[in-house]
């Protein structure tokens, strides 16, 4: 029998980062030494695994450049066709602090045995060293950081196990459609929930107070439920045994706007039994379906159920003038105004300057 086999593939690369000193003693030397496109190298310095080193040029690498001094990078050793790298210059004060006015930061560079050299020629200007304090007794320091970047490789490795994904959701909704070892029976209108005390209270701390607390329901195993309807309590029921929602894809609009209301009722059943997860996707739902009829309705239960991103959601939608008019002719706006009115005064404060205050306010009022 032909065994089976499948392989991973795995793309990575890194970085190495090293530093070389390079020390300048006798600086006015170096200048009448080494004239213009002359210069000066340093020791080789190992990094990555490659051999680097640095140029010099007291008087400027091209012939535009003698004011300045030019330093530059060189890779000694080129083994492969080209190595990429990323550096940075930098002048060191007197205690060997950076002076971040003089730090020349590159970006990656690829060096070849053609294009072996990258650098700066005008790294600083001649008379603003010898002017500075940072040449001391005729001596100065610059630090070369250098950032190597590891070939990108491909490596190849054979998986002989391959661990599916957890379906522990999909036994748990199966424990509840088939209803074995159910020890308590919610009743909602006319309808009746067997559900099991151990995974309503491991997803609920409002379910394991009332099943397992001092609550009067802790020995009942009937459960009358008030002020809740039904289809919202069997989808609370459902997401609390599978940590999904029921399908609620919409192909209509009619679809849509049930959708809406259930996402709505499904946030209040949410904050009561305080299934987090629950009320968020509730609240990302609602933030993608706002409109002038509904988001006076979405401003209510964003502002009684402490949803943050939703109010912002209503906020944003109402920044356009022609949908804050549309909410205000609303019949759900009166509900809104009688039971959140702190949410008027924070509309008004958003989107108004406080000159505009006044007048802002009394054209709310308008409808009120």
């Amino acid at each position: 029998m032909a065994g089976h086999c499948n392989t991973v593939s795995t793309i990575s690369t890194g970085a190495v980062n090293g530093s070389h000193l390079l020390k300048i003693s006798g600086y006015s030397c170096t200048k009448e030494l080494l004239q213009n496109g002359k210069c000066a190298k340093s020791v080789s310095s190992n990094i990555g695994g490659r051999s680097w080193f640095i140029r010099y040029y007291p008087n400027g690498r091209q012939k535009e450049d003698y004011d300045y001094i030019s330093v530059y990078l060189d890779l000694e050793s080129a083994d492969e066709k080209e190595v990429k790298a990323k550096f940075t210059f930098i002048l060191l004060d007197n205690d060997g602090v950076p002076v971040p006015s003089y730090s020349s930061f590159s970006r990656i560079h690829t060096f070849t045995s053609k294009y072996s050299s990258w650098g700066y020629p005008r790294f600083i200007k001649k008379e603003d060293l010898e002017g500075s304090e940072h040449l001391k007794d005729d001596c100065f320091t610059i630090r070369c950081d250098i950032t190597f970047m590891k070939p990108i490789l491909s490596e190849e490795k054979k998986q002989f196990v391959l661990v599916p994904q957890s379906n522990l959701h999909q036994h748990l909704g199966e424990l509840l459609k088939n209803m074995d070892g159910c020890d308590v029976t919610f009743e909602v209108d006319d309808d009746r929930f067997p559900a099991h005390r151990c995974i309503l209270a491991a997803r609920s701390s409002v379910f394991k107070a009332e099943l397992f607390g001092d609550m009067a329901e802790n020995s009942k195993r009937l459960i009358r439920i008030e002020d809740i309807d039904a289809q919202v309590f069997k989808s609370l029921i459902h997401f609390i045994y599978t940590d999904e929602l029921p399908d609620m894809t919409a192909e209509d609009n009619n679809e849509a706007q049930s959708d809406v209301v259930m996402a709505q009722h499904l946030l209040v059943a949410a904050d009561r039994y305080n299934v987090d997860r629950l009320k968020l996707i509730c609240e990302e739902k609602l933030c993608s379906y706002l409109n002038s009829d509904i988001v006076a309705t979405s401003l209510t239960l964003a502002d009684q159920h402490n949803c943050h991103g939703l109010k912002e959601a209503c906020f944003e939608f109402l920044s356009s003038p022609s949908n804050m008019k549309a909410m205000l002719a609303c019949d759900s706006f009166e509900h809104l105004k009688t039971s959140c009115p702190s949410v008027l005064d924070e509309l008004i404060a958003r989107f108004f300057p406080d000159d505009e205050l006044k007048a802002a306010k009394e054209i709310v009022l308008a409808f009120l």
